[in-house]
């Protein structure tokens, strides 16, 4: 039984086949066309999916969309007659490819599939709930959803139980906690949609001066989670930006500019969401153990990104344990809609043993073997050595110990939008200065960004606050009290004087309120990142290097062998591993092909 799963039209377009309840791949539109979170119809991710199981348009028994087009539009319809005529300028910009395109989404996929077979539509949460509930590994567990806006809902949660997953209730639009945290995205001059992760990052550079504010004026936040948005102050509804002038005089002035320097009342204002959004959480995760009983607690919604909030549910210990979807945002719906259709469209049975998730490390898009790179190396003339996989991890340990920068090439490609040791910038943890050095000579990006550490997961309590697996670096938690350094005069350093304090044994990956969003490494899911990080504990006594994303601000995370060299040769990064290949920066031709990132940074 072949189901492909889509998600398109939004943001983050995706494909994911499941063969047999099993997840068999999965892949983002954007690291095929390298449109960073590319909205278009998933074509190319289709097409890996297909050829990857040497299948074709005729062996799919169901595709399956994330959520229903129709309900989508009656609630744009709904909004701009609630506005009109204030929202024209966005309705005449959006309706032309709701009409031409996006309701017509059955005669779409066929068409584009050249498939007659069953096309299904579950809701959006159910597909973020399915994505959230049934991959992971308990057998029941509650369920917790949120999310900008899909349909209507903008909050669910539920119970999942055995093959079944059932809603029980849910938070609709306009009240939307996604959409807060965009509003203050944008406000504070970061992308919608794409910058919400650097307001989080940014968050504990500030004070929560505006915590008061954003509950009196903004948000009729009450005791179970639930709450109200006063839509006077946003103008998502019907125009074309986030916030209004309303908004504006609240916090004292205009929104920042793009690119233009941080003060510290952005500072602030990304501290002051990031608290009330936990808040949010904290109440809606006590709310959801009342009403269930529930052990545990699934999540997914872009909003289960933060991953700041998802550590403080666990410290709390509400629930026994957390599963977050490590693709929780939109491009997971595709996975979340096509387990919906096995397991409860077809009824057919699941069985979870209660430790281990059947989401495989999210190593679930393309691969390519040794001969595949070697080919693509000489054929472009490209200088590399060859050897054993032993040399190769130990010539990686050495590099990263020798304050060298290398990227990390290797098996299937990571679904969702942390790299996890296949697509992975790697450096070295106990480096004072590789935070700095990263930043702005190999992502081309604001410096005040933190790193993940990825540490051998049976090491992670040595190092960290954490007392179980974070194989998908969706836990925030601090860095242990033995590894911290003593900061003397702490409360007179403000705003972005904070990053140059060392602060612990690992300060590259020490954030400046002490934590670190973690992720553990596993031999079963990724022998070979084990291996080298049990090497590097082996020779020079550290469990934990720094992983970032392959990629340079703007970009998506690579995919291809050529995506990777580019990327390499872009960027002041001293190695390249690729599978048993080294390359060495020094040994390369010269590489004219600039990127734009590049004017915008000093890179001294």
């Amino acid at each position: 039984m072949n189901i492909l799963g889509i998600s398109a039209f939004y943001h983050d377009s995706a494909a994911c086949l499941v063969q047999d309840g099993k997840i068999v791949s999965a892949a983002q539109e954007e690291r095929f066309t390298r449109k960073k979170h590319d909205y278009n119809f998933p074509a190319n991710a289709i097409k890996f999916c297909l050829e990857n199981s040497k299948l074709k348009t005729g062996d799919i028994d169901y595709v399956v969309f994330y959520d229903k087009p129709f309900l989508k539009f009656e609630r744009l319809l709904e909004t701009y007659l609630t506005f009109a005529p204030r929202g024209i300028k966005s309705f005449i910009k959006s309706m032309p490819l709701w009409i031409k395109q996006k309701l017509w989404m059955k005669e779409l996929i066929r068409k584009e599939l050249e498939y007659q077979g069953k096309v299904l539509f579950p809701e959006h949460h159910q597909s973020h709930a399915a994505s959230a509930f049934y991959p992971s590994p308990f057998q029941r567990a509650a369920i917790l959803t949120l999310d900008g806006v899909g349909e209507w809902t903008t909050t669910s949660f539920g119970i999942g139980k055995d093959n079944s997953i059932e809603i029980i209730a849910d938070i609709r639009y306009p009240h939307s906690l996604g959409l807060l945290y965009s509003a203050f995205t944008y406000y504070t001059g970061f992308k919608v949609n794409s910058g919400e992760y650097k307001v989080m990052g940014l968050a504990p550079y500030g004070e929560p001066e505006y915590v008061d504010i954003i509950l009196d004026e903004l948000v009729d936040l009450k005791e179970d989670g639930s709450f109200k948005m006063n839509m006077e102050y946003f103008n998502y509804n019907a125009g074309l930006t986030m916030t209004n002038e309303k908004f504006h005089n609240l916090f004292g002035g205009p929104p920042r500019k793009p690119e233009t320097e941080l003060t510290q009342r952005e500072m602030d204002l990304a501290r002051s969401v990031q608290e009330v959004t936990e808040e949010i959480m904290l109440r809606m995760a006590k709310h959801v153990k009342r009403e269930t009983g529930e052990k545990y607690l699934c999540l997914a919604g872009g909003v289960a990104l933060n991953c700041v909030a998802n550590g403080k549910i666990l410290r709390e210990n509400i629930f026994d344990d957390i599963w977050i979807q490590p693709a929780a945002g939109d491009a997971g719906g595709a996975l979340g809609a096509a387990l919906f259709v096995w397991h409860q469209y077809l009824n057919n049975e699941r069985t979870a043993d209660g430790v281990s998730d059947t989401q495989q490390g999210s190593y679930l898009g393309p691969g390519f073997s040794d001969e595949e790179i070697e080919d693509y190396l000489k054929t472009n003339n490209i200088p590399f050595i060859k050897r054993s996989e032993d040399y190769v991890v130990e010539t990686a340990a050495d590099l990263i110990n020798e304050q060298n920068v290398v990227g990390w090439f290797q098996g299937r490609m990571e679904f969702g939008p942390r790299a996890l040791g296949s697509r992975s910038i790697l450096g070295d943890a106990r480096s004072p200065e590789m935070q700095r050095k990263m930043n702005l000579k190999i992502k081309y990006r604001e410096s005040f960004r933190p790193f993940a550490p990825s540490v051998l997961y049976h090491k992670v309590s040595e190092y960290f606050e954490l007392d179980r697996p974070s194989p998908y670096m969706l836990l925030v938690a601090n860095v242990a009290r033995q590894k911290r350094k003593v900061v003397e005069n702490e409360n007179q350093l403000h705003g972005l004087e904070k990053l140059k304090v060392v602060r612990s044994e690992i300060p590259a990956v020490t954030h400046v309120d002490y934590s670190a969003r973690i992720q553990t490494v596993h031999k079963e899911t990724n022998t070979k990142y084990f291996k080298l990080l049990s090497l590097f504990y082996e020779k020079y006594g550290m469990p934990v290097v720094i992983n970032t994303s392959f990629n340079v601000r703007g970009e998506p995370i690579v995919c291809t062998p050529e995506d990777a060299y580019k990327c390499f040769m872009r960027t002041e990064m001293d190695y390249l591993i690729m599978g048993n290949f080294i390359l060495d920066k020094k040994e390369q031709p010269e590489f004219n092909e600039k990127i734009k990132w590049q004017e915008k940074f000093e890179l001294d």
